[in-house]
Formats: structure tokens, C-alpha cells, sequence
């Protein structure tokens, strides 16, 4: 029973250590077969290079008018646009076109009231003008009679109750043409106050008829005929109204990390989706300084003032937009696949192997950096316009050697280059045949899996593994 137990327990050994053979040597065949295999690589170029900054927007018409009712009542009709139709969305209207009409009989009822209570205020001030005039009368005639008594004084010719008498009626005289002048300028501000109502009341019938206050196009009608609209502290909106649709803007939203390269008079190009094939150019009109947080990202409003004579963008449509920052013309450029790329050990030839030793302890440090970062995106951009360096790799017998070179500026495809060593035409490296560009073909599959390695190789910032 114990030799059987023994005999088990030496066939599960030899049976491990057999698979445990294969393993290895299966292994060290793939490492020599990933030693060995080919390279991807592309030339070095000659051209021009556009540096842009892209963004999304809205294309938005340069002045939207809100076109409301100033009183309350029902929709009656609708006017005529430039073209005899009805008004409605889409119509062309000029300045002064009648837009709606507003039921009026209650407010033509107002005006014919204040009208008459118009008539009425200017009689009265006519009544008062004649008493004013008869008050004036009695007065000369009162002040006559009491100044000849005055002369004769009183005695045997007038006696003291006629003398009292005339001195009376003098002073009634004088209260009188007091009263008269009081009720003439109280009939002058009734007249004043009856033509102010007329006047309120003519504006109001005027008011039932909605007219368009410039020339435009309606984007928008928010009412129908039969409607009835109540005027309160707020006009309601009956139409929207686009000034002139032939010039327009794209209305950006860009990232705190970009505004400081935008600028006024910056040209840019655009595209719409509605459009496709078609692009479309402006420059930056103005920089709005009130700038909105969107999840803990902030972004500035940029204006984008373009032509639209066709009148083929239409408001409202999403806008994908380039900012042409800068224009780098006949240089030296490379893939940025090329930047990104870190051969293995096993690839790098026995001349490059200080170097891609330090190549790597740059990447490693690169990469703790860019986990505190916020954006290592946006911190690669930085180095990039800072001119860092990068590495290139160049083919060499089988495997690679490394080239330093100064990065310029990137489209995000390609990067401008400059090198001791570097000429247009000349080979780099992108990757290996039949894998990803900037992935390690022969890693030991049994091994541990470390971060930043296999198929994490690759991303990021184009000179992010060669920066100096």
C-alpha cells in the first residue's frame, strides 16, 4: 500500500515538471519569434502643419428679437410676410410688417370714451373762459362805481349804506373773478387729463396691431389665431425674431485650458452636421468673460461671427469648430504614433540600451505625474509648446535605435520634429507587425502584470515617453 502511494505521487511530479517544460520553452520560442519580427514604420515628412484647437458650439443668429403683446385680448389674425403668405415659422419680414392682430372693439370702445370725455373737458373749459370773461366785467364796472364813490365820499350826496354798497359789491367783484380763474384752470387740467386718457387709449387700440420692429426672419410663432393673451408685468411672447439671418454666429464653448490661446480676429473653420462635406469659415468676434462650471470643468463663451448670404445655416445647429492657431509651413514632421511608441529591451539594439534605460525611468516618472495631474493631456500640450524632447526609433539590423529630437508643434496626428540625424524620407518605428503601435509583443504571459505595461503602452502625449 505505501510503494502505491509513493509511485502516485511521482507520476504528478513528473507530470508537472514535464508541463512546466513546455511552458518555458513555448515561452523562449515566443520571445525569440517577438525578438525577431519585423517592424512597422512610416517616412519622415515634408509640409505644412495647421495647429488647431477644436471645440463644440451652436450656431445662433446675431440678434434675436422677442416680440410681445402690449395688451391683453384675442389673436384675430395673422399678417401677410414679404411674399403675401401668412405670417409664420420662416417668414421674411420687413420693418413695420403686421405680424397679428388683436381683437380691438373693447379698446376702439376706450378711445371713443376718452374721446368724449375729451369734448366734455373743452366745454366746461369754455363755460369757465365765458365766466372768467363775465367775472371780468363785474369787476370793472364794481371797481368804477366804488372808485366814483370814493371821490364823492360819504354825505348829503351818497349816503354811508350806498357808499358800504359799492365798496361791497367791489370786493364781491374781486371774489368772484378769483372763483372764475380757479374753475378756468381746473377746466384746463381736465382738458389736459382727458386728452392724456384719449392718448392711452388711441396707444392701446395701436397696441392690438403686433408689428415687426426690424427687418428679420420668424424662428419662432407662440400663438394661434383664437388665442387670447393676458398683458401683465411681463409681454407675452407671441414670435421670435432673427434681425437678418445673413450674418450669424457660432456661439463656443471653450475649455479653460484653451481660452488663453484664443483671441479676437482668430480665423477659424466650422462644419455642421446638417451639412455634410461642407465647411465653413469666420473669426473669434469676442471672448465672453463669464465663464459657466459644468461638472468641475469650466469654459468660456467664445463668439464666432461668419457670413450665411446662402442662408444655408440655419440657427441652432451644432457646430464642430476649428480654431486655426498657428500655421508651421515646411517642416519636418512625424507621426505621433511614433512618439508614443517604447520598444522592449530584447528590441533595442546593444548601442541604444543606456538610453532606453533612461527612456524608461522618465516614462515611469511621467506617468506618477500624470495620475496627480488633473488633464495629463493637457499637461503633454504644455510640454509640447515648451519644445521638449522626444525619441524617435529607428530601425537597425532587426532592431532599434533610439534618436533624440525636439518636439514642435502637433496637430494631434502629426508632430514637427528637429534632429541631429533626421532627414525627410528617413524610417521610424511605429510598432511591430501585427500589433498596436507602442505595445510590448513579448511580455511573459506567466508573468505579473505591472501598470503602464502590454497594451497600456501607447497612450498619451505624443512625446510623453521621451520628454527630457
Amino acid at each position: 500500500m505505501v510503494m502505491i502511494r509513493l509511485t502516485t505521487r511521482a507520476y504528478i511530479l513528473l507530470a508537472l515538471g514535464v508541463l512546466l517544460v513546455v511552458l518555458g520553452i513555448g515561452w523562449g520560442l515566443q520571445r525569440r519569434a517577438g525578438s525577431t519580427q519585423g517592424f512597422r514604420t512610416a517616412a519622415v515628412s515634408r509640409g505644412d502643419l495647421l495647429v488647431t484647437i477644436n471645440a463644440t458650439g451652436t450656431v445662433e443668429p446675431e440678434e434675436v428679437i422677442n416680440v410681445g403683446a402690449q395688451v391683453a385680448g384675442q389673436i384675430l389674425a395673422f399678417g401677410q410676410d414679404v411674399e403675401g403668405r401668412s405670417v409664420d415659422y420662416g417668414s421674411v419680414v420687413e420693418a413695420g410688417t403686421v405680424l397679428a392682430r388683436i381683437d380691438d372693439s373693447l379698446y376702439q370702445a376706450d378711445a371713443a370714451q376718452a374721446e368724449a370725455q375729451v369734448a366734455s373737458a373743452q366745454a366746461n373749459r369754455q363755460r369757465s373762459g365765458a365766466e372768467l370773461a363775465q367775472a371780468r366785467t363785474k369787476l370793472a364796472l364794481a371797481e368804477r362805481d366804488w372808485q366814483r364813490a370814493g371821490r364823492i365820499g360819504p354825505g348829503d350826496a351818497l349816503s354811508q349804506s350806498q357808499f358800504d354798497a359799492y365798496r361791497a359789491a367791489f370786493e364781491t367783484a374781486q371774489s368772484g373773478l378769483a372763483v372764475a380763474e380757479a374753475g378756468t384752470q381746473q377746466t384746463d387740467a381736465a382738458v389736459q387729463q382727458a386728452e392724456a386718457t384719449l392718448a392711452r387709449a388711441r396707444r392701446n387700440l395701436g397696441y392690438c396691431t403686433i408689428k415687426a420692429p426690424v427687418r428679420g426672419v420668424v424662428i419662432d410663432r407662440r400663438v394661434n389665431i383664437g388665442q387670447t393673451v393676458v398683458a401683465s408685468l411681463n409681454a407675452p411672447s407671441l414670435f421670435l425674431l432673427a434681425k437678418d439671418l445673413r450674418r450669424i454666429q457660432v456661439w463656443v464653448a471653450v475649455n479653460e485650458a484653451d481660452i488663453g490661446r484664443i483671441r479676437v480676429g482668430l480665423p477659424v473653420r466650422f462644419t455642421v452636421d446638417a451639412l455634410p462635406g461642407e465647411s465653413f469659415r469666420g473669426e473669434v468676434g469676442k471672448i465672453r468673460l463669464n465663464a459657466s462650471m459644468t461638472q468641475n470643468v469650466v469654459t468660456y463663451t467664445v463668439e464666432i461671427v461668419t457670413d450665411n448670404e446662402s442662408g444655408r445655416l440655419l440657427p441652432y445647429l451644432t457646430a464642430n469648430v476649428e480654431f486655426e492657431l498657428e500655421r508651421v509651413a515646411d517642416e519636418l514632421q512625424v507621426s505621433n504614433a511614433a512618439l508614443r511608441w517604447l520598444p522592449n529591451v530584447e528590441q533595442v539594439a546593444a548601442a541604444g540600451r543606456e538610453e532606453f534605460a533612461r527612456i524608461q525611468a522618465r516614462r515611469q516618472r511621467a506617468g506618477s505625474a500624470s495620475r496627480t495631474s488633473r488633464d495629463g493631456t493637457e499637461a503633454a500640450k504644455k510640454e509640447e509648446e515648451r519644445g521638449e524632447r522626444g525619441v524617435l526609433w529607428l530601425p537597425d539590423g532587426g532592431k532599434v535605435r533610439p534618436l533624440r529630437v525636439r518636439l514642435g508643434q502637433s496637430d494631434g496626428n502629426m508632430t514637427v520634429v528637429q534632429g541631429e540625424g533626421l532627414a525627410e524620407g528617413q524610417s521610424v518605428v511605429l510598432g511591430v507587425q501585427g500589433g498596436a503601435a507602442g505595445t510590448d509583443a513579448t511580455q511573459n504571459p506567466f508573468g505579473p502584470k505591472f501598470p503602464g505595461r502590454g497594451s497600456n503602452q501607447g497612450k498619451g502625449s505624443p512625446g510623453g515617453g521621451g520628454a527630457h
